[in-house]
């Protein structure tokens, strides 16, 4: 099973920004199957305890598991990062000495057909990371209309077919339902006009109507700019906030929130422009290769 698990991304970087020791309290507020979890736990035990937050209840019971050692410095929670304020109170913790968000899906969701993440495996529209959500991608692809759903594609995704991709979405349902991820990709790569099909694109041609689909169904960036206020005020002083995001539209929220809140006297910025993975990393794990660190220290 090891090797299902997610590669944390950057991760030395990231342990070496959240300033770790002994004692500290730390919150992963995107605990995925605790790749960056099982490095901070090392790194503040004894005496440290680790708040583990995640949507998907399956990667909480891989956490578990994979943290069983470390049950006593562990507490884990099945909830929305938007409502770590709530999961904190609940546990009678007021600060923190340090958050993590690592946004974006894992590879062990990606790998699992079933949930509709993957455009390459066939599976069901789904996409959702919390399985107990009412709302999945196939109520959006055969629901919205078509302005609306160009509009998604588009302001979640900034593809730029959105238009064709929207038309012939609308057309293909009013032959059946759209209901497979392999349907959805077929559909993205046919709407692509005839001459940019056989261009050499570095990414996949559906990777970004489904990530804008994604980012919908589960409200990524609403509830994004939302817990980042939230985690703000919850950092002891000299506490940090470390965010690694994987796209424009994630990456800019996180910038402009961290402006706002050094405006307001609240943080100081530590990385002015986010890092990236090294090409060493790039090449051991591919999935790094879009991802940016922002951190940020309470005043």
């Amino acid at each position: 099973m090891e090797q299902k698990f997610h590669i944390p991304v950057m991760l030395d970087e990231v342990l070496g920004y959240l300033n770790l020791a002994p004692g500290k309290i730390i919150v992963d507020a995107t605990m995925g199957t605790a790749g960056h979890s099982l490095s901070i736990l090392e790194r503040i035990i004894p005496g440290g305890k680790l708040i583990g937050i995640d949507c998907d209840g399956e990667s909480l019971d891989i956490c578990r598991k994979r943290l069983e050692k470390f049950s006593s410095a562990c507490e884990f929670a099945h909830s929305n990062f938007v409502d770590i304020d709530i999961v904190l109170e609940k546990m009678e913790i007021k600060k923190v000495d340090g958050i993590l968000f690592d946004l974006g899906v894992s590879s062990l969701q990606l790998s699992e057909a079933e949930r509709g993440f993957s455009f390459q495996k066939d599976g069901p529209l789904d996409m959702r990371l919390d399985k107990e959500s009412l709302i999945s991608a196939y109520d959006l692809v055969n629901n919205l209309n078509e302005e609306e759903l160009s509009n998604l594609l588009w302001n979640f995704g900034e593809e730029r077919w959105h238009n064709r991709i929207a038309r012939l979405l609308v057309e293909e349902r009013e032959r059946h339902p759209i209901s497979t991820t392999l349907e959805l990709a077929d559909i993205v790569s046919r709407s692509t006009p005839f001459k940019y099909r056989h261009k050499h694109y570095r990414i996949h041609r559906a990777t970004r109507a489904f990530q804008a689909i994604r980012i919908a169904v589960n409200r990524e960036l609403e509830v994004l700019e939302a817990v980042l206020s939230k985690a703000v005020s919850l950092l002891e002083e000299k506490a940090r906030i470390c965010v690694i995001s994987f796209h424009s539209l994630e990456d800019r929220i996180v910038k402009h929130s961290f402006k706002k809140f050094s405006s307001l006297g609240l943080v100081d910025i530590i990385t002015p422009k986010p890092l990236m993975a090294s090409e060493a990393e790039i090449s051991l794990n591919p999935l790094s290769r879009s991802s940016k660190l922002r951190v940020a220290e309470r005043i």
